[in-house]
């Protein structure tokens, strides 16, 4: 006879193979939401929905307990072009589900719905389990994970029960990523004077981006984390309206791309790179915040006593929306993720719903010590 355990399991890739299915790219996500609520319908499970974003809280919510929030993203982006075969259509071969978004970050998604159910009707956790299946992640909009947080019917939901940390599904071999550097994007404005090519008239403002560039590209900042490594900023792109080659530009734009470790505000960063250039920089958000967990939180505690490693992630996710302490773990390999014949082994995903149950039970019974 099937286990409990084992039909969880077993419905968890079940749904992953659906949501393959359907096309669920970043603000077309309707269908593949209207998927995940049906599936809590299934179950008798009360469930919210915010655009395309669905959350439901456990059985015995107890507005006294603080609570543990559950997030992974349903949207994904395009496929790659090199697909071997339908990148909506899951083919389970040696083992293993391949299909668009089988990896990042339907399989994560999966296994914390599946601890979700496991936990339902537990009535003696120490505190509340949400699950959020969100939108829009990777394109960091803000109809996702932010508009949730932010939502009065979702606080309502919560009666003052505070979020007091935060498990969030991406693929990290079921490590756990402590740590995200943080993404500045930085407009650049170099200006000049306008001038005709021939009579060498005018300044050029592309020779005055061009040093600043070079500013930007040597600078070195100075704190250094050991979890998430240096702060960098890379300049990607250059232009200028003028398209005649005869006048000289009065101005020209550029962008930098600044990764920031959990040791700089975005201020700072700010402050530190327009002290070296003489262009005017400008963000266009200052939103994904670099964050980490502390390493004495009951999950990252939980974690550490069930062997896991720790590990701080060049990669940003929705957790830097999130303010409060977030851990992200989950199932799948960061490597595989937006790469064409994406997949995820399903022995990942079992094992990782097992460590996942596991790690809450590690994390309440921190909450039960004296």
């Amino acid at each position: 006879m099937m286990s409990i355990e084992q039909h969880i399991k077993e419905n968890a890739i079940t749904l992953l193979k659906k949501m393959i299915a359907i096309p669920s790219f970043s603000k077309e996500e309707k269908e593949v939401a209207d998927l995940i609520e049906n599936t809590f319908n299934q179950q008798k499970i009360p469930v919210n929905r915010l655009l395309h974003n669905v959350y439901a809280l456990n059985k015995y919510f107890d507005p006294s307990k603080p609570s543990i929030l559950l997030n992974s993203h349903h949207d994904t982006v395009k496929p790659a072009k090199d697909y071997t075969s339908d990148p909506f259509t899951a083919v389970e071969q040696d083992g293993k589900i391949i299909g668009l978004g089988s990896n990042d970050a339907g399989g994560p998604l999966v296994a914390l719905i599946a601890t979700f159910l496991h936990f339902y009707d537990a009535e003696n956790l120490p505190f509340n389990l949400i699950i959020a299946a969100t939108a829009e992640e990777e394109i960091s909009g803000k109809h996702g994970v932010e508009l949730l947080l932010n939502d009065q019917t979702f606080k309502a939901n919560l009666k003052d029960s505070p979020i007091i940390g935060a498990l969030v599904g991406e693929p990290t071999k079921m490590q756990m990523a402590v740590a995200e550097r943080g993404l500045l994007v930085l407009d650049g404005v170099a200006r000049g004077i306008a001038g005709h090519a021939a009579r060498e008239e005018g300044t050029n403002a592309i020779g005055i981006a061009l040093k600043d560039i070079q500013a930007i590209q040597q600078h070195f900042f100075e704190k250094l984390s050991e979890l998430t490594g240096k702060t960098t900023a890379k300049v990607t792109v250059i232009e200028t309206d003028n398209k005649a080659h005869n006048v000289i530009p009065a101005q020209c734009r550029f962008v930098v791309d600044v990764r920031v470790n959990e040791l700089y505000t975005f201020d700072e960063v700010m402050q530190e790179l327009q002290s070296i250039v003489t262009s005017e920089l400008s963000p266009r958000s200052f939103r994904l915040r670099s964050t980490l967990i502390p390493l004495d939180h009951p999950i990252v505690l939980a974690g550490k006593e069930l062997g896991l490693d720790h590990y701080g992630s060049p990669t940003t996710s929705d957790k830097a929306l999130m303010h409060f302490p977030a851990l992200k773990i989950g199932p799948g390999d960061s490597a595989r993720s937006h790469t064409a014949d994406e997949y995820i082994y399903i022995y990942e995903i079992e094992q990782g719903i097992d460590l996942l149950i596991k790690l809450i039970e590690r994390t309440a019974a921190h909450f039960n010590l004296p």
